[in-house]
């Protein structure tokens, strides 16, 4: 298996497990608690790792929104508490979810050491919210520990995958209605949405180049170690409970 063959296997569990947190019922609780009013905490939380910046800065940074829904939850988020308190606090929340949703038995230690690897080797360039990340400590936890790696292996992936939909010459709403038409309201875009089956052929493209920018990441470790990681990816995906 070449590396861009590794990137296409792990992308799922690496898209996945951090997704399980930002979803989760208790992180909106937890956010409600703190004074956040549904998705601000989300917008905040994860956008805060990028520091008190201007909302256009944040919604250039999540690529596949509405850009006006996330400036207007980030100004309304942000008064709420600075926005590295919030990062901090959406983080603790991964650690949270991991305590009470992730099974015994897999080796996350190692899951833990191969993601810094790849993580600690790996350039931010053109990956704000990759780079913002790494700027927030790192849990005790080993479990907690590798899902907080494998978190900033999604946000690298995003950004490389970002990169690749607007290379193709996509626009953001037309990357979601063919991958993940379910979010696209979610995702704060309203219809009637553009027909998009022209355009698979494009976001297939980008998704075969995420694939190959992510496997030149990967090379950070040998193929024995790839293989190890892509492993352990799928043993801690099927650990969720």
């Amino acid at each position: 298996m070449n590396p861009a063959e590794t990137a296409s296997r792990v992308s799922k569990p690496i898209v996945d497990l951090p997704a399980n947190f930002m979803l989760d019922s208790a992180t909106y609780e937890r956010g409600n608690g703190l004074g956040f009013d549904g998705l601000d905490f989300y917008v905040v939380g994860r956008g805060g790792a990028l520091g008190e910046v201007e909302p256009g800065v944040v919604s250039a940074a999540f690529v596949f929104f509405n850009p006006s829904m996330i400036e207007h939850r980030w100004e309304r988020g942000r008064e709420v508490m600075p926005v590295r308190q919030a990062a901090l606090a959406f983080a603790d929340c991964l650690k949270t979810w991991a305590e009470h949703h992730l099974c015994t038995g897999p080796d996350y230690d190692r899951l833990a050491e191969l993601a810094g690897k790849v993580v600690h080797a790996a350039s931010p360039a053109g990956a704000p919210l990759f780079a913002g990340w790494l700027t927030l400590p790192e849990p005790d936890d080993p479990a907690a520990l590798a899902v907080h790696r494998v978190n900033a292996l999604r946000e690298l992936r995003g950004a490389m995958h970002g990169a690749a939909v607007l290379a193709q010459g996509l626009d953001p709403l037309v990357a979601v209605l063919v991958k993940t038409p379910f979010m696209a309201g979610i995702f704060g875009w309203r219809e009637p949405f553009p027909e998009v089956e022209l355009a698979k052929d494009a976001w297939e493209a980008a998704e075969a180049a995420t694939n190959v920018a992510m496997g030149r990441i990967l090379t950070s470790l040998d193929d024995k170690e790839q293989a190890e990681l892509a492993d352990l990816l799928d043993e801690v995906h099927s650990a969720v409970h």
